[in-house]
C-alpha cells in the first residue's frame, strides 16, 4: 500500500465493465452527481462496436480548474471485468486506488506496492438482496456507485434526487436503485477509511450557467436553428445520434401544435450515396438539407459531392470522424478525414471544412455551415469526431438569438428575375467567384440546366477547352473568397516572446491548453493557434512565419493537417513538427507536453 497524495476536486475515476451489463446509467449518475456538486467534470465512454460481452470503460475527470481533456492519470480504478484486471491494474497511477469485486478473491492477481487495492463483495451483496438474475447484474453496477459515493465524499442527497428525476415514472426503480447504492455505501463506510485523500467537495455555484451535452445533440440543434428542414442519412456510428436528436428537436419545434402537421422531412436512405443525392435535390429546390455520416459514408458520397461542387449546389455534410481505414474501429475516435473532406471526389475540388472544438462550437458551426453553403453555393463539411459527438461535455449554456436570419447568399427572387433581360446561372458579375442562383418554379426566367458535365458561364453545355477552364478558374476565385468567409483561427499568445508555436484543432484543444499551462510553469513557453476552418487565411501563414518551430498536434497517423498546411500555404516542412496520437482514444494532455519537452531538448543539444 502506498500513501496517496491528497487530490480534492482534481482526480480521474475509470470504470472497467462488460458491455451490455447496464453500467452506462450508473456511470452517468456518478458524473452528474459531481456536476451538481459544482465541480467541473466530463465523461468519456470507450465502448466496443459489439452489442454485448466485450470490455468497456468509462473515464470521469473532475478538475476544479476546468481542464476537461484526458490527463493520462487514473486515480481511482473500478475493475468490474475480470478479463481486464491486468490491464486495469497497470493503468492506475502511483498512489492511486483500485476497487474490485471481491466476491471472487483476487489478492494474488491484483498486487502492486505503489497503489491501494480495495475489495468489495458487490456480486455477493446483489445476489443476497435481489431475486431476478438480470436485476442482480444491474444492481451490482449500481452498488459501486454507493462505494464511490462513500470513498469520494459524493453528496447522497444529490444522488437520491438524480434517481428520482431519472425514474420519475417508475418509482419502484428508485427504491431498488437506492437500495443497491446504500449497500455499497454502507459497506465502504464500515470497512474503509472514508473519504479517500482523492475526494470531492462542493464548489458552490461553480457550474452555474453550464450544461452537460453531447456534441451530436448540439450539432442537431444548430441545424434546426439554422433552418434545416430536410435530413437524409444512412445509419453509421458515430453519427446516427445526430439524426436521432434532429428528429427530436423537429418534433418539438417543427410540428404544428394545433394540427400536428410536420414541417420537416427525415429520410433513412438505402445507402450513403442515395442520402447525398437526396440532400442535393432538397437544397437545389430551396430547402436547407444535410446528411450526418462518418468517413466510410463520405467515401461513398464522393461522386455526389463532386457533382455539388461543379454544379454549385449548397449542401452540408456532417462527418463525425471515427477510426479508419475501412471499417476500422467504429466506436473509437480520430481526426483522420481531413484530406478526404478537403478534396472529396475526383478532379480538381476543394471544400470548406469547419472544425468545432466542443459541443458549444458544434452548435455554432453547424449554423455557420448552412450559411456558408448557401453563400458559397458549395458543399461544406462540418468535421467533428466521436469524442466530441458521443461523449458528455460540460459547456456554457447555448446562446439562441431570436434575431438570427439565415444567409441565403445570391438568390434571385421573382421580382428581380422579372426585371432581368436574361439570367445566366454561372456568370460571376462582381468578381468574388460566386454567381447568382434561382430556385425552381419561381419564375420562367430563372430556369437553367443543372449539369455535372461540361458547362460554360452561361449554363450551356460545352466541351470547349477555354469555356471549361473559364469555369474552373472562377471556382478557384470562389475559393479565395471562402478564405474571408470561414471562421478565422483563435490565437493565444504566451505573454512573452516565444520561439515555439503550436497548431491544433477540434477535440485536441483541451489537451493542448492544459499541456501549455503545465509547460509554462516549467519555463517552456509557446504561442498557440487553434484552427477553426479550412481554407486557411493570412493569419495562419503569418503565425507559421513568426515562429522558429511550429508543433502540429493532430489525432491521425499521417499528419494530415501538417500536409494541408504545406500544400495550401507552401509552409516549410522542416519548420512543422508533428505531434501525433492515433490509438483511437481521446488525446491526453501528458503526451503533448512530453513530445514538446523531448523535441525542445533535442534542439538544445544539437
Amino acid at each position: 500500500m502506498s500513501a496517496a497524495q491528497s487530490r480534492v476536486n482534481d482526480f480521474v475515476v475509470k470504470i472497467g465493465t462488460v458491455n451490455g451489463t447496464g453500467s452506462a446509467s450508473a456511470n452517468g449518475l456518478l458524473m452528474k452527481a459531481l456536476f451538481r456538486m459544482g465541480i467541473p467534470v466530463t465523461g468519456k465512454n470507450m465502448f466496443p462496436s459489439n452489442i454485448q460481452g466485450l470490455p468497456t470503460w468509462y473515464e470521469i475527470r473532475a478538475n476544479k480548474d476546468g481542464y476537461m481533456a484526458r490527463s493520462g492519470r487514473v486515480d481511482v480504478m473500478v475493475a468490474m471485468n475480470a478479463q481486464t484486471y491486468k490491464q486495469d491494474l497497470a493503468e492506475v497511477s502511483p498512489g492511486g486506488f483500485l476497487i474490485y469485486d471481491s466476491t471472487w478473491p483476487r489478492e494474488h492477481t491484483l498486487q502492486r506496492d505503489d497503489i491501494t487495492v480495495l475489495g468489495v463483495p458487490l456480486a455477493k451483496m446483489a445476489n443476497e438482496h435481489f431475486k431476478v438474475a438480470r436485476v442482480r447484474i444491474l444492481m451490482k453496477n449500481v452498488a459501486y456507485v454507493g462505494v464511490l459515493a462513500a470513498l469520494l465524499n459524493l453528496d447522497l442527497e444529490i444522488i437520491k434526487q438524480l434517481l428520482t428525476e431519472t425514474f420519475a415514472d417508475k418509482p419502484k426503480l428508485v427504491d431498488s436503485n437506492l437500495e443497491a447504492i446504500m449497500l455499497g455505501y454502507d459497506y465502504a463506510m464500515a470497512q474503509f477509511t472514508c473519504p479517500l485523500p482523492v475526494r470531492a467537495e462542493k464548489m458552490g455555484n461553480g457550474n452555474e450557467g453550464k450544461v452537460l451535452i453531447e456534441g451530436n445533440a448540439a450539432a442537431a440543434l444548430g441545424a434546426v436553428y439554422a433552418g434545416a428542414t430536410v435530413g437524409a442519412w444512412y445509419p453509421i456510428t458515430p453519427s446516427t445520434s445526430v439524426m436521432d436528436a434532429f428528429k427530436s428537436y423537429c418534433d418539438m419545434f417543427r410540428t404544428d401544435p394545433e394540427t400536428g402537421e410536420r414541417r420537416f422531412c427525415i429520410i433513412q436512405a438505402e445507402d450513403e450515396l442515395a442520402a447525398a443525392g437526396m440532400v442535393l435535390g432538397a437544397n437545389w429546390a430551396g430547402a436547407r438539407a444535410f446528411t450526418p455520416t462518418s468517413g466510410p459514408g463520405i467515401s461513398l458520397m464522393s461522386e455526389f459531392i463532386g457533382f455539388a461542387y461543379y454544379a454549385e449546389i449548397p449542401s452540408v455534410f456532417m462527418d463525425i470522424q471515427r477510426v479508419g481505414p475501412s471499417t476500422g474501429m467504429p466506436t473509437r475516435t480520430q481526426q483522420c478525414d481531413l484530406m478526404l473532406a478537403a478534396f472529396a471526389s475526383h478532379g480538381d475540388t476543394r471544400h470548406p471544412i469547419l472544425l468545432p472544438k466542443d459541443p458549444n462550437e458544434c452548435f455554432e458551426l453547424s449554423v455557420k455551415a448552412f450559411d456558408l453553403a448557401d453563400r458559397l453555393q458549395t458543399p461544406v463539411f462540418f468535421l467533428s469526431d466521436l469524442d466530441i459527438g458521443m461523449n458528455d461535455w460540460m459547456i456554457d449554456e447555448l446562446q439562441w438569438d431570436d434575431g438570427y436570419q439565415p444567409d441565403r447568399g445570391k438568390m434571385l427572387g421573382p421580382a428581380e428575375l422579372e426585371t432581368m433581360e436574361k439570367f445566366h446561372r454561372y456568370l460571376d458579375e462582381d468578381g468574388d467567384g460566386i454567381p447568382k442562383r434561382t430556385l425552381p418554379g419561381k419564375h420562367p426566367k430563372g430556369a437553367y440546366f443543372v449539369r455535372g458535365s461540361g458547362h460554360n458561364r452561361y449554363g450551356g453545355y460545352t466541351e470547349d477547352a477555354e469555356e471549361y477552364q473559364d469555369v474552373l478558374d472562377r471556382l478557384l476565385v470562389k475559393w479565395e473568397t471562402a478564405k474571408q468567409l470561414v471562421p478565422g483561427p483563435e490565437i493565444r499568445h504566451a505573454g512573452k516572446h516565444a520561439d515555439y508555436g503550436i497548431i491544433a484543432f477540434g477535440s485536441s484543444h483541451g489537451a493542448v491548453t492544459e499541456a501549455l499551462d503545465g509547460l509554462a510553469e516549467e519555463g517552456i513557453h509557446a504561442d498557440y493557434m487553434r484552427l477553426r476552418a479550412f481554407p486557411f487565411n493570412e493569419e495562419v501563414e503569418a503565425f507559421i512565419a513568426a515562429h522558429k518551430t511550429v508543433f502540429v498536434v493532430e489525432q491521425n497517423r499521417d499528419a494530415q493537417m501538417r500536409s494541408l498546411l504545406m500544400v495550401e500555404l507552401d509552409a516549410p516542412a522542416d519548420k512543422l513538427v508533428s505531434v501525433l496520437h492515433y490509438n483511437g482514444l481521446p488525446i491526453p494532455s501528458d503526451c503533448i507536453a512530453e513530445a514538446l519537452r523531448e523535441h525542445i531538448a533535442k534542439e538544445a543539444a544539437a
